[in-house]
Order: structure tokens, then C-alpha cells, then sequence
């Protein structure tokens, strides 16, 4: 008799080790990521609609590090397992909650790194100001498609541009 076999959900893994890691667009189908940062910056963005739906989870290793979620304006991050050493901090602003917010679970330790989480036009503007947008641009032009980089959450990718 045939069963189904069971998948364990897939899980991204993104370090930083004196250096930059951008993950910008539509980059990623997965909810469950580990982040290692060692004197260094991520920027995850998760505001892409091929993300299926459902919680997020994060688990977090950063020392000396800075790490830019770029989040739906409704997300609820969720950091009450964060274990945050020395001057660590998690930054951020003012949201609103509706019946179908994403929720964020974000685990792990900060040790004197800082978490900052962006969200509307603000996680437009830091998306925007990088060498990633700027490439996706570039290659919408010469595809004649809309570039996605910027925001992910209404441009899918392969749009055509309206002539």
C-alpha cells in the first residue's frame, strides 16, 4: 500500500560573514529560513506573492549584524522567542493588523545586531537604493517587461509593459 511520504517543509538558508546578502523580488516559494550573519547585513524581502500563505518562520543567528525584513504593511512579527543579547534591538514601525495578516516568527539570538523591519513605501524606497533594482531594471528594459525588484507584491514577474 502506497502512502503519501510527508516533505519537511523547505528551508532557505542565507549567511553573511563580513559581507552584504540581498534577497530581493520574487526570489524564494519557501516559509521557513535561517539567517547567519557574522559582522555583516541581509535584507530579505518577503512582501512576493509566490510565498504560499501561511506563517513565516525565521530563525536568526546575527552577531555584530544588521538584518532588513521587507514585509507586507498588515505583517505581524512575532519576536517573542528572540533571545536578544547586549545592545541588540528589533526595530519596528507602526502597523495594522487585518483577518488575513501574515504572521512572522522570528527565533533565535542577537548578539549586539539589530533586526529592522520595513514596511510600505519605506520597503520600497530600500529596495529601490540597491544594485539589485537597478539590474532588474536594466533587464525589464531590454525584455520589455516591468521590472519586479522594487515591489514584488504587484508586479509579477514577465509583465509585459503597456505601449
Amino acid at each position: 500500500m502506497n502512502t503519501p511520504q510527508q516533505t519537511a517543509p523547505q528551508t532557505v538558508q542565507v549567511q553573511a560573514h563580513y559581507s552584504t546578502n540581498r534577497k530581493l523580488g520574487h526570489w524564494t516559494t519557501a516559509r521557513h529560513f535561517e539567517v547567519r550573519a557574522m559582522r555583516g547585513a541581509v535584507v530579505l524581502d518577503l512582501r512576493s506573492p509566490s510565498i504560499p500563505p501561511g506563517d513565516l518562520e525565521i530563525s536568526v543567528l546575527a552577531d555584530h549584524s544588521m538584518l532588513k525584513l521587507l514585509v507586507p504593511d498588515d505583517a505581524i512579527v512575532d519576536t517573542w522567542s528572540l533571545d536578544i543579547v547586549g545592545r541588540g534591538r528589533v526595530k519596528d514601525g507602526p502597523s495594522e493588523q487585518t483577518p488575513t495578516s501574515r504572521t512572522i516568527r522570528i527565533t533565535g539570538q542577537l548578539r549586539h545586531a539589530e533586526i529592522r523591519i520595513r514596511r510600505a513605501g519605506i520597503a520600497v524606497l530600500a529596495a529601490m537604493f540597491t544594485r539589485e533594482a537597478l539590474a532588474d531594471l536594466r533587464h525589464a528594459h531590454k525584455q520589455g517587461t516591468i521590472p519586479t525588484v522594487i515591489d514584488p507584491a504587484n508586479t509579477p514577474p514577465g509583465t509585459p509593459r503597456k505601449k
